[in-house]
């Protein structure tokens, strides 16, 4: 091993993000051949094939060793009683193990990996690490980017080049919103008229007030816009090989517009006329929606192997339910005094199912039966708590909401829409108050902090028609959401300093074309 010149050295410093929770700088740099002997355990699932495709980009041949004492740079388990993202890195003059990233984890292991990506340098055509010493966690556990591709779909490639920023930025929950009003995005077999009525329209339809029984008229008998079940099982490997879980959204009651479209008989007015009407409700009370719902539930945990499914449970338009009477029969029946009681009772429901499959059920946060923005029509519920285990996501209402949640015991994940809503415009959430968010609001106490498993930030798909636009409203911000993920408060720094570490990747994303300095967002 080289040191790099002193002149390059003086010049150079460590820019990282996130902020590792440890760094010790030591002096000199360390140049690595283009051929480089690399050993990961074997035991810890690592993807050679991503591997080496993160060695390439930064210049270096990965030539795989089977022994930790004959490589360069090492990539190896810890026996550990905690299982966690952390991770330890060393980097020196040493001719064997000059690069040594060790953690109880392979998650771990990949976040190391992205630290060994943001620290290379190059000089004259090599390949070159600041010696260093790192000890890194992340503050939250759920550091999650949402893409909503009902309103508007991108497809695999899109959704790929996501993850492979995700990746970078070292945030691991992809929350995919495949299902809502505009479009049923992911393909049921049981039900195959999800994807060939309820796939056909977007958000532009939509606003239109196009129904689908026109669609296809209209628009020259366009094709339906869906991942078919071996494009999702694709994409979840992709996610797996760079320690990203991926949890999908399934709407319930409301946002169901699509499937209803593509079945009548699922919605409480539609069933009336067999026509499906914008913004009914599922009528949670009849068994065969009940087997409906179930069924497709399924064929999801089949897919997706991140045992959370999130059931939505947002903006339901009871005047649909008010209306039907068979539904205002059954709640009388069963003493259900409010439609948020009854949908409250049909999540719980849900919930259960859910758990019998060992998986964890997760949905913004109505669905605690609170009249979250005070609204005049909104009955609160009066009788049915939310199921003990499901994971609320805060997105409206007073922040207090996040406290009140706690307070009951569930665990909260954080995404108030005004510091987290990526579609929202700059000049509403800027780049600089999104780096300020903080999850855990005031009033909770220290001992009740980690219920806030962390935070999401959304890419909702109304107006990103375009994979153009799309790029626009994440990139940058999703990097503080990133750096607010992993770093602890009082780590986090300025915000002045952290553009000036994102500077790097900022240049990354440049020549992909994800930031276009013309536009001047910030």
């Amino acid at each position: 091993m080289l040191p790099f010149t002193e002149t390059y050295a003086q010049q150079s410093a460590i820019k990282l993000v996130p902020q590792p929770a440890d760094l010790q700088m030591h002096n000199g740099f360390v140049k690595i051949k283009d051929a480089i002997s690399v050993f990961i355990d074997p035991r810890s699932g690592v993807s050679k094939l991503y591997a080496k495709e993160l060695f390439q980009e930064i210049g270096i041949q990965p030539v795989w060793r089977n022994k930790e004492k004959d490589a360069v740079v090492v990539l190896k388990l810890t026996k550990s009683q905690v299982i966690d993202e952390s991770y330890s890195l060393q980097i020196s003059l040493k001719e064997k193990g000059a690069i040594i990233a060790s953690s109880p984890s392979k998650n771990g292991l990949l976040n190391a990996l992205q630290t060994i990506r943001q620290l290379a340098v190059k000089e004259d055509q090599q390949t070159g690490f600041p010696l260093c010493t790192i000890n890194d966690k992340p503050r939250f556990g759920w550091r999650a980017y949402m893409l909503d591709e009902s309103r508007h779909f991108h497809g695999k490639i899109v959704v790929k080049k996501l993850l492979d920023e995700m990746a970078r930025l070292k945030l691991n929950t992809f929350h995919w919103h495949l299902v809502d009003d505009p479009g049923w995005r992911v393909e049921i077999k049981k039900y195959p008229r999800l994807t060939s009525v309820g796939s056909k329209g977007d958000h532009t339809h939509m606003s239109k007030g196009i129904s689908p029984v026109k669609w296809d008229s209209l628009y020259n008998n366009r094709p339906g816009q869906f991942y078919t079940q071996a494009d999702i099982r694709e994409i979840v490997a992709y996610a797996i090989d760079r320690g990203i879980r991926i949890i999908p959204e399934i709407e319930v009651p409301g946002h169901a517009s699509a499937s209803i479209y593509a079945y009548p008989w699922l919605g409480a007015s539609s069933r009336k006329k067999n026509e499906g009407i914008r913004g009914d409700l599922y009528d949670i009370t009849d068994p065969k929606v009940v087997k409906f719902l179930q069924d497709v539930l399924d064929e999801i945990i089949s897919l997706f192997p991140s045992k959370i499914i999130h059931i939505g449970g947002d903006e339901a338009n009871y005047s649909h339910w008010k209306e039907s009477k068979e539904i205002n029969e059954f709640m009388k029946a069963n003493n259900i005094p409010t439609y948020s009681d009854l949908q409250v009772w049909a999540i719980n429901r849900m919930s259960k199912y859910i758990s019998s499959k060992g998986y964890r059920m997760i949905g913004w946060n109505e669905i605690t039966g609170d009249n979250i923005r005070n609204e005049a029509h909104v009955e609160a519920g009066k009788s049915e708590k939310l199921a003990k285990g499901t994971l609320v996501q805060f997105w409206d209402g007073d922040v207090s909401l996040v406290n009140k949640a706690i307070e009951k015991g569930y665990d909260v994940v954080n995404s108030d829409r005004l510091f987290t809503y990526l579609d929202y415009p700059y000049e509403t959430t800027s780049f600089e108050k999104a780096y300020a968010f903080n999850p855990i609001p005031n009033g909770i106490s220290a001992a009740d902090s980690y219920k806030v498993l962390g935070l999401g930030c959304q890419m909702w798909g109304e107006f990103t028609p375009t994979s153009d636009r799309v790029y626009y409203q994440t990139f940058p911000r999703i990097a503080a959401f990133a750096e607010t993920g992993w770093v602890a408060p009082e780590k986090k720094g300025n915000y002045l300093d952290f553009r000036n570490r994102l500077s790097q990747i900022e240049e990354i994303w440049k020549t992909k074309g994800y930031i276009k300095d013309q536009e001047g967002r910030y």
